[in-house]
């Protein structure tokens, strides 16, 4: 009886372990669908896929859009290419990433690790700062960025962005230095270490899950802004999301869907690889208490 009980309850597995992965291979198709329309007719002829279904694959294989959405033509005062703003997005990404971080980490020790008086509100004011939109600062920075001469600066889309970001970064490192033990930094003080020692030495070799954390949050939502880049950048300083904005613009008559999927693509593929590669890292520094607390 025992015996065909188990073979029960193994079939039953089976059967609700198969059912899990129905559903989720079907959720998983359904997510990734918009992007199989995007790469199938970002390599088709633009009259194939007028007169086409969108799903169907390219019955002519072309890379024209593709050469097309990287190409630098000029149009008016603005290129409608991708090629000259890929530049700009890695001069403004890189440091903004670095700078935000950085300063997260030394303010996530600081709230956590070297306590004074008022370090909560300090925190709650920082974390207030998340849930700003970010329609209410572009007037204030703006504001800000012409009394310091870097309007129209990839300076001062930095600045924007570390600012912005602060918040976040600060959130993150917050909550996993709370969390590390107090001890360690008791007996390091004991021993003679100073405030950038203790940071240098103990802290920042154990940070490595949130560093990775925070540097791909913070690499998409800088890679991805739009409206900073639209309202703060200038001709030369414009980035990639806002390239690809005057690439869909700029086409007149008819609308060059297969360029536009080809420019879509390119403009997301640094994100996408960037996940690809640290998705897992991401994952364990989110479980290692990234956003706990």
């Amino acid at each position: 009886m025992s015996v065909a009980t188990s073979e029960v309850a193994l079939r039953t597995g089976a059967l609700t372990r198969a059912a899990i992965y129905a559903v989720l291979i079907l959720f998983a198709v359904y997510y990734l669908l918009p992007l199989f329309v995007m790469l199938v007719n970002s390599v088709k002829p633009l009259e194939e896929i007028r007169s086409g279904n969108m799903l169907a694959l390219p019955e002519v294989f072309t890379l024209a859009p593709w050469a097309t959405a990287w190409s630098s033509a000029q149009i008016g005062v603005k290129p409608t290419g991708l090629s000259p703003y890929l530049l700009n997005s890695v001069v403004m990404v890189v440091p903004a990433v670095f700078i935000s971080t950085f300063l997260g980490a030394l303010n996530g020790y600081v709230l956590t690790k070297w306590q004074f008086r008022g370090h909560r509100i300090v925190f709650g004011l920082m974390l207030f700062s998340c849930f700003i939109p970010f329609q209410i600062v572009l007037i204030p920075m703006a504001t800000v960025l012409g009394f310091l001469g870097l309007s129209g600066t990839t300076a001062g889309l930095v600045l924007v962005h570390v600012v912005y970001g602060l918040g976040f970064t600060t959130l993150f490192f917050r909550n996993y230095y709370d969390a590390f033990p107090s001890e360690l930094i008791r007996a390091a003080t004991i021993d003679g270490a100073g405030f950038f020692r203790i940071f240098r030495r103990i802290l920042l070799p154990s940070s490595g899950p949130i560093i990775v954390v925070t540097v791909i949050w913070q690499f998409t939502n800088v890679w991805n802004d739009f409206l900073f880049g639209v309202t703060f950048g200038d001709v030369d300083t414009l980035p990639m999301t806002v390239a690809l904005n005057n690439l869909v613009s700029s086409s007149t008559g008819v609308k060059e869907y297969n360029v536009h999927f080809a420019g879509a693509i390119l403009a997301a593929l640094p994100t996408l690889i960037v996940y690809i590669v640290s998705g897992r890292y991401f994952v364990r520094g989110l479980m290692a208490g990234a956003v706990k607390g």
